[in-house]
């Protein structure tokens, strides 16, 4: 009898026998119906899916998701496959492959291996230090050795970049590189002492830390030459053992030459003076002492002052050895002059005397390395600096000769300040602003005789170029001759000894011209208000007004020429500056309020600044009206200061934006117009910074290193109008760039 089991499974095993026929299969349902593609897209790099394509499948990490923006409140129609499709929760990391996610990623450890030694006695072995080099984005990597001065063995690049072979016919991975354990590499046993600390972080990472650091093997040979270097001979070196090695046949190859070796090129050099009384008249003469410490020579250089008078020959003393005190002339038998009563460079200090070649020299200072080497090497602070200098005489400059008062003041002076004399030179601004301006005084004289006490003097003060004269109205039945009493000139007030101001007029003051002393009485109501308030005149500002006006109808015949005349840097708008100019072009010379109140009347709508339409409504009259005789209204005289404020904030506004305009084209061209300097630019920050953010000085700098210079100032506006909300601190300078590209055609040139 069969049990229910074994039927069970036989029945399985005819189901499968089943033939392939209509009515005796099942039918399979499946969800996903196409064809696995070759190659995909992943975080914008192309991969390729399938193995054996056409090389092994990329390898492939996890890395954190970079959010979405793009889609930030899209909602989606629901689909009709939902049985199907599945809801799918949101990831937080992304499979990317390791040569995009892991570039520039790269673990460096440190390690040390042992090479053979087989024809020395001093060694049998050397000790090589190297560092490991692993690149996380392709699994390759390369070893080094650090270059040491004078070792004799070819270091630099020891195994070249690539994938190393591993145990077991794999490649080498991070999980087999720990530090304190060994690591065969093409037959060489490399132990790992220690790693940096980018290694570090990435093991703890991924959960597997690596150990602390380990000493590295000590190397005989080094210890030994280390210790060569420092260790001194247990006997000095003297001339009575050099007498020995020679007698012996022996001796120091190199005699007289260890000092040379170890002191070359190092010169202590110190400042001194020489009083010179040889001479008519005293001097202190500034020479240079340069002392040669690798042979104990002396030379002496002197420093011509400028416009000194002495021929340019800087060498005083050549270079050679000096004897002490006085120096005498020795001949050839006499030997040769004993190291002993040389000058040594401890014979000279700070603010001592020293006598060399039979003139006693006061050094005063000395340099940084001169200090230095006194301090380190034979222990002696030298002082400060000396002050050695000469106050020079003082010499009283010459009183300037008195006005004779033949000639004008101008081209005496220019006799007497030049050797040769100059066209004395005008005042323009002065003569501008004074034009037609005459102060009026009334006088008479100080002390008069009989027949003069009526006289009456009317004195004129021209204040575009201080000329003055005197006039006498005519009076009845006086006897005297009226008219001009002294020509126009500039005259001298033999009172003060200067020439006459408008301050010498007060009235009660008395001035002297031509021997003649006339007290002031009295000044016109113009002088008055000139020399108190600075503005003598009431400027009737409506025919101002209609002066201007009728001026610029003259100008053009079309008020849209007149506009853009005055418009200098063709903004569409009159700012407060070139409604100024425009005032001064015809010649109008105000005050800053009454400038503000004429621009106040074009001005309508009140916000500093005179547009197109408005300028039109003040300057040209209505073509036809219900009213006849219709009028323009009144000018406003009052004065407005938060006009003032708006006007001078306008100008300010318009001369900031011409800034931000020519900035902005003015680094556009670069971009724009000349091919290669986006990538050039670009190439540059990389090499400053790994990040894909840059500040706005380094900004600066990139665009000065491939040959376009700007003010830091400019490249900011230029970066704060491409990219209003940017953070100048953290610029993402590829959008910067093509923005700026973008946008260039939207700044047209000013015509």
């Amino acid at each position: 009898m069969i049990s229910p089991l074994a039927h069970a499974g036989r029945m399985q095993i005819d189901l499968k026998k089943l033939p392939n026929l209509p009515g005796y299969t099942f039918p399979e349902y499946k969800e996903h119906h196409h064809k696995a593609p070759g190659f995909d897209f992943i975080g914008g790099q192309r991969v390729e899916m399938k193995e054996g394509l056409t090389h092994d499948r990329p390898k492939m990490v996890r890395a954190v998701k970079i959010p979405q923006t793009a889609r930030v409140g899209t909602t989606f129609p629901q689909s009709t496959m939902k049985e199907c499709h599945s809801a799918r929760e949101a990831k937080d990391y992304d499979h990317l492959p390791a040569w995009d996610a892991l570039d520039r990623h790269v673990l460096r450890f440190y390690g040390f291996f042992k090479e053979a030694v087989v024809e020395s006695n001093f060694e049998n072995h050397r000790v090589r230090k190297c560092v490991i080099f692993y690149y996380l984005e392709d699994d390759t990597m390369h070893i080094s050795e650090p270059k040491e001065d004078n070792s004799g063995i070819a270091q630099g690049t020891l195994v070249r970049r690539h994938r190393f072979p591993g145990p077991g016919g794999t490649y080498i991975q991070p999980k087999d590189i720990k530090v304190g354990q060994e690591l065969t590499v093409y037959g060489k046993v490399i132990k790992v002492c220690d790693c940096d600390a980018f290694s570090r972080n990435y093991y703890d990472s991924i959960g597997s830390a690596q150990p602390g650091p380990v000493d590295h093997h000590p190397d005989p040979y080094k210890e030994l030459r280390d210790d060569a270097r420092v260790r001194v001979a247990a006997q000095a070196r003297t001339y009575e053992k050099l007498y020995r090695e020679v007698q012996l046949g022996g001796g120091h190859i190199n005699e007289n030459m260890q000092q040379f070796m170890e002191n070359d090129r190092q010169v202590c050099r110190f400042f001194a003076v020489l009083d010179d009384v040889a001479t008519e008249q005293y001097e202190r003469r500034p020479f240079t002492i340069l002392y040669f410490l690798s042979n104990d020579t002396v030379e002496i250089r002197e420093r011509y002052p400028l416009n000194c008078g002495r021929d340019n020959f800087p060498i005083f003393l050549k270079r050679t050895k000096l004897a002490r005190g006085k120096t005498e002339a020795r001949g050839p038998q006499d030997g040769p002059q004993k190291e002993a009563d040389c000058v040594q460079v401890t014979d000279f200090s700070i603010g001592g005397d020293i006598d060399l070649i039979h003139h006693s020299f006061q050094i005063y200072d000395a340099d940084d390395f001169t200090r230095a080497y006194f301090k380190s090497q034979l222990g002696i602070e030298l002082g400060e600096k000396v002050d050695v200098s000469i106050q020079q005489r003082s010499v009283p400059k010459p009183p300037t000769p008195p006005y004779t008062g033949y000639g004008s003041w101008d081209d005496s002076m220019s006799s007497v300040l030049h050797l040769i004399p100059k066209v004395p030179r005008k005042d323009f601004h002065k003569l501008y602003n004074n034009d037609g301006k005459i102060l009026r005084f009334t006088a008479k004289f100080a002390n008069p005789k009989s027949e003069d006490a009526d006289r009456f003097f009317v004195i004129n003060f021209h204040l575009f170029d201080d000329t003055m004269s005197i006039h006498e109205p005519p009076q009845r039945n006086t006897g005297i001759v009226t008219g001009r009493f002294l020509e126009k000139g500039v005259h001298l007030n033999q009172a003060t000894g200067n020439l006459f101001t408008p301050e010498d007029f007060m009235p009660g003051n008395v001035v002297k011209v031509f021997n003649h002393e006339l007290l002031i009485m009295d000044m016109d109501k113009y002088t008055r208000k000139y020399l108190t308030t600075g503005n003598p005149t009431t400027v009737n500002l409506q025919a101002v007004l209609e002066k201007l006006r009728e001026s610029m109808r003259q100008q053009f015949p079309l008020v849209r020429d007149i506009f853009r005349r005055f418009d200098t840097d063709h903004n569409g708008v009159i700012t407060l500056q070139e409604f100024k100019q425009a005032l001064r072009k015809y010649g109008f010379q105000m005050t800053e309020s009454e400038v503000h109140i004429i621009m106040r009347h074009f001005d309508t709508l009140k916000d500093g600044q005179v547009t197109y339409n408005e300028f039109c409504d003040a300057l040209l009259d209505e073509d036809y009206t219900t009213q006849m005789l219709k009028t323009k209204p009144g000018l406003d005289q009052s004065v407005d200061s938060s006009y003032s404020a708006r006007a001078e904030q306008k100008g300010q506004e318009r001369a900031e934006t011409e800034k931000i305009r020519k900035a902005t084209k003015e680094i556009g061209d670069v971009m724009y117009k000349h091919t290669g300097a986006m990538q050039k630019l670009f190439k540059e920050f990389t090499h400053l910074t790994h990040q894909p953010y840059v500040t706005c000085e380094q900004v600066h700098s990139a665009l000065a290193k491939i040959g376009y210079v700007f003010p830091l100032e400019d490249i900011q506006r230029c970066i704060l109008f491409i990219v209003p909300e940017a953070d100048l601190d953290c610029i993402d300078y590829v959008h910067f760039v093509k923005s700026l590209v973008a946008c260039y055609h939207d700044l047209s040139a000013s015509r």
